[in-house]
This record gives structure tokens, C-alpha cells and sequence, in this order.
């Protein structure tokens, strides 16, 4: 997979409500919520120009029995793909460029808060934004060929940060007058 990072585009959050309403409409009331992460939610970052989705599910078995629906709208099914609990979809342009990925979780799984705390925590921190935002494109120009290196050189950026965004929403969600 080319490696490709482009600079912010304002049309990534209406395609990700467009996509949304499309999967809420395929799958129906096993559809708890949707959320739009990666890097293409976060206003103001270079992104891989792939819309990220955080699928809420009533249920992964119901999500599975109805994965047909998903590969109605283009998408391949690629079961946990390396993350337990997960379901992975996949959706490519005729083209077979990657334009979509939905990462599935059941209600009220751990990866859900994880994913939700990353990205808030990016968008509350745009210093942070930023210095991930060169490095994605540093790792871009350094490895455009190979996705594994460039994925790679995030790891530890996201792994250190995602510890502070996990404390950071802990704190935040125990500050006097938090409404969830």
C-alpha cells in the first residue's frame, strides 16, 4: 500500500456522515453509534486521506450474521484483524484505493473509550496535533512504499499518548459538573 498523507480536507466530515448514514441504514437498529476518528476527524492535521469509522454494535454476532450488508456497500470483511473484539471492514475506490475503514467494537468495549480518547484528546491539544501531524508526514516521506514502517514509526507516538489521553479523560470525567 502507497503511503500517502495529504494536508487537512474540509469534505472529510460530511463524508463520514454520508458513509455513517449509509451503514446505519444497512445494518439497522444493531447500530448503537457512530463516530468519526483517525486522523481525518481531527480539524487541522494531514491525514491518509481514509475516512476512519467507530462502529458501536448491540452485538458482534448480529454484526457478523449481517456482514452482508457492509459488502452491499462495498466493504470487505476482514473479522478481528489482529485485534480481539474487534470486526474490521474495509472499503476501496473502484480505483482499489483504500476510502474507508470501520473499526466495529460490542457497546460498551474498552477499544471504544480508547479510540474516543486519542482523538478528543488531539483535537483539546493542538500542540500535540500538530508535532503528530509532522511526524505522520515525516514517516510518509521516509517510507512512502512501505505502510509497515510507516505504521511502525507511530506506534510509540501513539501508544504515549494515548496513556495521556486515557488519564486525561479519567480527569476530565471526574472534574465537578461533567455531564456525559
Amino acid at each position: 500500500m502507497n503511503v500517502r498523507v495529504v494536508p487537512p480536507d474540509l469534505s472529510w466530515p460530511a463524508e463520514f456522515i454520508a458513509e455513517g448514514e449509509r451503514i446505519r441504514a444497512a445494518l439497522g437498529n444493531w447500530v448503537v453509534a457512530v463516530h468519526h476518528i483517525g486522523s481525518t476527524a481531527i480539524p487541522g492535521i494531514h491525514a491518509k486521506p481514509i475516512i476512519d469509522i467507530l462502529l458501536e454494535v448491540a452485538d458482534l454476532a448480529g454484526l457478523d450474521a449481517r456482514a452482508a450488508a457492509m459488502v452491499e456497500l462495498g466493504y470487505e470483511p476482514k473479522g478481528e484483524f489482529g485485534i480481539p473484539g474487534r470486526r474490521y471492514f474495509r472499503k476501496d475506490s473502484a480505483e482499489g484505493i483504500r476510502t474507508h475503514q470501520v473499526h466495529a467494537f460490542q457497546a460498551g468495549d474498552a477499544g471504544i473509550e480508547r479510540h474516543l480518547a486519542f482523538r478528543d484528546y488531539l483535537m483539546a491539544h493542538p500542540a500535540i496535533a500538530k508535532s503528530y501531524t509532522v511526524l505522520k508526514q515525516q514517516l510518509a516521506d521516509a517510507h512512502p512504499d512501505d505502510i509497515e514502517a510507516y505504521m511502525d514509526g507511530k506506534d510509540a507516538f501513539i501508544k504515549e499518548h494515548e496513556a495521556r489521553a486515557m488519564a486525561w479523560r479519567k480527569a476530565a470525567k471526574q472534574a465537578p459538573g461533567f455531564a456525559q
